[in-house]
C-alpha cells in the first residue's frame, strides 16, 4: 500500500447444465506414446515454416502449440501425422523413429489421430457413419454403440441420421472430434477444434474432450492460438514464433516468467513504459521496478500488467485521472491519465471504486506484477 502522496433473474448452474448437456459416458483406457520432435525444420519453398523444432510430448500428456497465425503450429501437426515429411531433424513415436532420414512410417500405421481445422467429413454419410467410419474392427453393432456414445459426449445425439451438409460448422466441428476419439489413438492430434463454436458450446465440448483425453490417457497435441484457453487445458504449452520454439513450460511459469517481451505480450496486454536501471532498478515516470540482470544505465521497458493497476483515493499513490471508463461484465476497463506519463494506462479489475470519467484518483501498481526487460528483448 502506498502513502499519501500530499497531491491534493435466477442464478443458473453451469455444472449442471454441462452434465445435462453431455451426460459421463466411461471412456476406455488406451496405451499412450510419447510424441517426440528432435531439430524438425520443414520449408515450403522459401518459406521456412518450421526451423529447429525440439521437444517431448510425453505420454499421456496434453500439450498446446500456441502462438500467431503462421508460426509453425499447424505445420507440425503435419508433419506429426504423416501427411508432410520433415525436410531435416526426426519425429519419434516412444523412441522409434517415424520420419526422418532413417524412416518413414505411412500415416495409417502411426495410430495418430487428426482433426482437422476443415473438418473433412464425408459428405455421403451421415453422422453416425462418418464417425463409425475408423471403427472396421469392430462388429456393427458394437461400432455402432462406441459411435453414438461418442457423439453423445459430444452433444450431437439427436443428429445421428443428419448429413454434413445440413450441419452448421460447430455441429461439424463436433462430429470431426468424435470420429477421431473413437478408434482410441495412441496420439491425437487436433487442430484448433474449438475455434467455429460460440462461447458456451466452445467450453462445454472443449471441457468435455480434456475429461475424454484424461479419461483415456491419450497424449494430445493441440493447437490454439489463444491464451487463455492454453491455459486452461494443457499440461505444458509450447510457445511458437515464426517457425521456431520461443519457450516450453507450464502455464504458471510462461506467464510469470516470459523469455521475453514478444512472450509477455502474447498472454496480457501491456503497458509499456520506458526507463533507465539505476542501482538495481529501472526508473520510470510511474516508479522504480526490480531490474535483474539488466547494466547499469541500460536502457529498458516495465510491462505493466492491467490487473496490477489500482485505484485510490484521490491524493494517494501517482495523481491520476480516470479518462474512460467500461463495464465489461466480470470486470471494469478504465484508462488512466498519469501525471508524468504521455500515454493512458490500460487497468482492469473487479470491485473497482466508483469513479467516472474525469475524475481524479490515486493510481497505486503491484510492483509484483511488473515485469521488466531490455531493449533488445522487445
Amino acid at each position: 500500500m502506498c502513502q499519501r502522496s500530499g497531491v491534493t433473474r435466477p442464478a443458473r448452474n453451469p455444472m449442471a447444465e454441462s452434465r445435462d448437456t453431455f451426460p459421463r459416458i466411461r471412456a476406455s483406457a488406451v496405451i499412450p506414446a510419447a510424441l517426440g520432435f528432435e531439430s524438425v525444420g520443414k520449408r515450403f519453398g522459401e518459406i521456412e515454416a518450421v526451423e529447429d523444432v525440439s521437444f517431448v510430448a510425453q505420454a499421456g500428456e496434453v500439450i498446446c502449440l500456441l502462438g500467431p497465425s503462421g508460426c509453425g503450429k499447424s505445420t507440425l501437426l503435419r508433419l506429426a501425422s504423416g501427411i508432410e515429411r520433415p525436410d531435416s531433424g526426426r519425429i519419434l513415436l516412444d523412441g522409434r523413429e517415424i520420419a526422418g532420414p532413417g524412416a518413414f512410417v505411412p500415416p495409417e500405421h502411426r495410430g495418430v489421430g487428426l482433426v482437422f481445422q476443415d473438418f473433412a467429413l464425408f459428405p455421403h454419410l451421415d453422422v453416425i457413419g462418418n464417425v463409425m467410419f475408423g471403427l472396421s474392427n469392430l462388429d456393427h453393432r458394437t461400432a455402432l454403440a462406441v459411435a453414438d456414445n461418442a457423439l453423445r459426449r459430444v452433444g450431437l445425439s439427436d443428429r445421428l441420421r443428419a448429413r454434413p451438409g445440413d450441419l452448421s460448422g460447430g455441429e461439424q466441428q463436433r462430429v470431426a472430434l468424435a470420429r477421431a476419439i473413437v478408434p482410441r489413438p495412441r496420439v491425437l492430434l487436433m487442430d484448433e477444434p474449438f475455434s467455429n463454436l460460440d462461447k458456451r458450446m466452445r467450453d462445454l465440448v472443449r471441457d468435455e474432450t480434456i475429461a475424454l483425453l484424461r479419461e483415456t490417457g491419450a497424449t494430445a497435441l493441440i493447437v490454439t492460438h489463444d491464451p487463455e484457453e492454453a491455459m486452461r487445458i494443457a499440461d505444458r504449452i509450447v510457445l511458437m514464433r515464426k517457425g521456431r520454439v520461443v519457450q516450453v513450460g507450464e502455464a504458471s511459469a510462461i506467464y510469470r516468467e516470459p523469455v521475453d517481451l514478444a512472450a509477455a505480450r502474447f498472454f496480457c496486454d501491456l503497458n509499456e513504459v520506458p526507463g533507465l536501471v539505476k542501482s538495481g532498478k529501472l526508473e520510470t515516470p510511474l516508479g522504480a521496478f526490480p531490474a535483474p540482470g539488466l547494466a547499469e544505465g541500460a536502457a529498458g521497458i516495465a510491462a505493466i500488467r492491467p490487473q496490477s493497476i489500482r485505484i485510490r483515493a484521490p491524493g494517494f499513490c501517482l495523481p491520476g485521472r480516470v479518462l474512460e471508463r467500461r463495464f465489461l461484465g466480470e470486470i471494469d476497463l478504465l484508462d488512466l491519465a498519469v501525471q508524468g506519463f504521455e500515454a493512458p494506462l490500460r487497468m482492469r479489475g473487479r470491485d473497482i471504486m466508483a469513479a467516472g470519467p474525469g475524475a481524479d484518483v490515486g493510481v497505486d501498481i503491484d510492483a509484483r506484477e511488473v515485469l521488466v526487460f531490455g531493449t533488445q528483448e522487445a
